[in-house]
């Protein structure tokens, strides 16, 4: 067989696949769109489902034989969740704008495209809309791997009655990007303080009199950039491609494994899907060795803390609460009996969500 016969007949058989794989996406589609109809029948208000849609792309990782990745291949069955549930009803999710930030590309990988975004100028407008049912949910960031908890989204928690219905887990490379393409010409480096903090060492070697200029995030930041050629952003591949910029250094984050997390929050609970986490937040009593008793309570119940961080209270001077990431489900026993006691022995205590842990 010739090489062009061979060709020919490899195309053939890929066509017939992709009219077989479109027939079962129609058919899925179709079945999504009688959930709909029964959800509505049974009186449910809940038609995304966080724990549902992990327990699929578990599947799908578990599933696959290659040659895609898992994470691409999640990402493939993400998007065919994501567009047959806006059959059922279409999600409005707020995030930390303008349009090209990291926070909306988190918003894609945990929703997919099929979702409408509404972008916000701060973290507490994120807040505020999904309170106020403008958005069912929000995307915020809370910690990343080089400089760690975000406490302005922390303190939020404080006075918010929404919960955590997700996370999300995206990994992030930073780009210097302008609109000239001489390093030398560049005045100024604009960028969201994170992103400034975790390029310090590339920054410090490169452009180590250059003055750093902190903005709400880093779209906003290229977007200035495209607008001032004296300016550099730092920002990510998707800023680029919005704003028209070209790139004078690449991945420039100091850490190549540089990780941000993100939360989902919204007014859902959550529940179980086999590999979850739940967060809290806690207040001690005022007595000697009360945070030490209350860690002793997931100890006892063979508990894993897999974080803790503190913040000031804003009640009274040096009083501070405690915000704890811990394995399973607040529904499910071990977790559940442990829940109770340390409510008891607490002089605060609030469950924040618990959700699935993020899907690759």
């Amino acid at each position: 067989m010739s090489d062009d016969s061979h060709l020919k007949k490899l195309r053939v058989e890929i066509d017939a696949l992709d009219e077989q794989i479109q027939a079962l996406i129609t058919e899925r589609a179709r079945y999504a769109a009688e959930v709909a109809v029964a959800k509505k029948e049974a009186g449910s208000a809940s038609f995304y489902r966080p724990e549902r849609e992990a327990e699929i792309l578990r599947r799908v990782a578990e599933r696959n034989e290659g040659p895609l990745s898992d994470a691409e291949m999640a990402r493939l069955f993400r998007e065919i969740i994501s567009a047959c549930l806006a059959l059922e009803a279409k999600q409005t999710v707020a995030y930390l704008g303008p349009e090209g930030t990291f926070t909306q590309q988190a918003v894609f990988k945990h929703f997919g495209h099929s979702v409408d975004t509404l972008a916000l100028n701060a973290v507490d407008e994120i807040f505020r809309e999904v309170e106020a049912g403008t958005a069912q949910f929000g995307v915020v960031p809370i910690e990343n791997s080089t400089e760690g908890v975000i406490s302005h989204t922390l303190d939020l928690f404080m006075r918010s009655q929404l919960k955590i219905c997700g996370e999300v887990q995206l990994r992030v490379h930073h780009h210097l990007l302008a609109a000239q393409d001489k390093l030398a010409d560049v005045k100024r480096v604009v960028s969201h303080q994170q992103s400034l903090a975790q390029c310090r060492e590339w920054l410090n070697a490169n452009l180590p009199n250059v003055e750093r200029v902190s903005v709400s995030s880093n779209a906003e930041a290229a977007r200035q950039a495209a607008a001032d050629t004296s300016l550099a952003a730092i920002a990510g591949e998707s800023a680029a491609e919005i704003y028209g910029l070209g790139k004078l250094a690449t991945n420039i984050e100091d850490e190549p494994n540089n990780t941000t997390r993100f939360l989902v929050i919204g007014k859902l609970e959550t529940r179980p899907s086999g590999k979850d986490k739940t967060s809290i937040m806690v207040s001690s009593r005022n007595k000697p060795g009360a945070l030490y008793e209350l860690l002793g309570i997931f100890s006892r119940h063979g508990i894993n803390m897999t974080r803790i961080e503190s913040r000031p209270s804003r009640q009274a001077a040096w009083e501070y609460v405690f915000f704890f990431d811990i394995e399973g489900h607040a529904d499910e026993a071990p977790l559940r009996e442990a829940l109770r006691e340390l409510e008891t022995e607490s002089a605060l205590f609030r469950t924040l969500g618990s959700y699935p842990v993020a899907v690759l």
